[in-house]
């Protein structure tokens, strides 16, 4: 007998279709990931054999990109060169009359330890006379004087790279509760002044990225642009024979997506390059302050962000043209 319509079937049958199904399931996917490999490599293809212009196109999007990245790093080396400096932020610790050398010693290997503290130094209470004496022009009057009315000063400097100016206020608030302390000061405007200097900075690299980054949407959209009308008639009859937008939008998406890239890889190379050229003449100038600081190149995570945001503005731009100039070619 035949089996009724609608009959339930075995086992063997029902893994029969559960495998076609992720068979024809993985085709597919196959089928998408090839075809846009494909559409990526004949976009290269393209570029590749115009190497003039592509090369132009790179070249004005790495400036635009290398601009900002390179103030970004000049201003985070600055900012880590702030530890280094001998003018940084000083605390001043003025210890109590019966505080001797010994204890201001261990005092000041304590203080060592702490990872808030960058460094201390000592200055006993002779060395701060001979100082004040040399310096004030009243050696005579303090020559007749019986003792020494200086107390001993622990001079100490913060991590300017993470401190920040009520951060420091605070490590001095507990420096002076301790038992050896007799008061405590801090150039604290000196601190606000630095980091108001900072910011500004930092947020005036922000203002010149975001600039850029429009000019780099507007360079890669006019780019396309060209690209789209060089390639009106051949667009034109690909849409006669049945392509779709989004077919046809591919290869231009992935114009797009190369010459990020590109202009990604140009603004590393230019960066570091010029941070390779300023080495030598910063080693100089921190030299004269008693320093061994170095400018240090970009790093892994920032040549990644710097790399993806040229393939994000790039994909971008494209899209934002495309949408703009494709539907405008249509058949008659």
């Amino acid at each position: 007998m035949r089996p009724e319509k609608g009959a339930r079937q075995g086992p063997g049958r029902e893994r029969q279709n559960i495998g076609a199904s992720r068979g024809a399931r993985h085709s597919g996917l196959r089928g998408y990931f090839t075809l846009h490999l494909s559409m990526s490599i004949q976009s290269l293809g393209r570029l590749v054999r115009s190497p003039f212009a592509t090369l132009m196109t790179a070249a004005v999007i790495g400036i635009a990109l290398a601009l900002p990245t390179g103030l970004h790093v000049l201003l985070d080396n600055l900012q880590r060169a702030g530890g280094d400096w001998d003018g940084a932020a000083q605390v001043s610790l003025f210890l109590k009359p019966h505080v001797d050398e010994d204890r201001a010693l261990a005092l000041a290997d304590r203080l060592r330890q702490r990872g808030d503290i960058l460094s201390v130094h000592y200055i006993s209470p002779d060395q701060a006379l001979e100082e004040f004496q040399s310096q004030s022009g009243f050696g005579e009057v303090l020559e007749s004087l019986s003792q020494n009315p200086l107390p001993g000063v622990l001079v100490l400097q913060p991590r300017l790279a993470t401190d920040k100016p009520d951060r420091a206020e605070i490590l001095m608030t507990n420096l002076e509760r301790l038992p050896e302390v007799e008061l405590a000061q801090l150039d604290m405007q000196w601190l606000k002044r630095l980091f108001a200097i900072l910011d500004t900075v930092e947020r005036g690299v922000m203002i010149v990225a975001i600039l850029l980054g429009v000019a780099v949407l507007l360079i890669v959209g006019n780019t396309i642009r060209l690209a789209i009308e060089n390639r009106r008639d051949e667009i034109l009859i690909t849409k006669l024979i049945g392509a779709t937008n989004a077919f046809i939008r591919r290869p231009f998406l992935y114009y797009g997506i190369w010459y990020g890239l590109f202009g990604g890889l140009l603004a590393l190379i230019l960066v570091d390059t010029s941070i390779i050229l300023l080495q030598e003449p910063v080693a100089r100038l921190t030299g004269l302050y008693g320093s061994n600081y170095r400018l240090g190149l970009l790093d892994l995570e920032l040549s990644a962000t710097v790399i993806g945001g040229g393939i994000l503005l790039g994909l971008l731009g494209s899209w934002i043209a495309v949408g703009r100039h494709l539907s405008r070619i249509e058949p008659r």
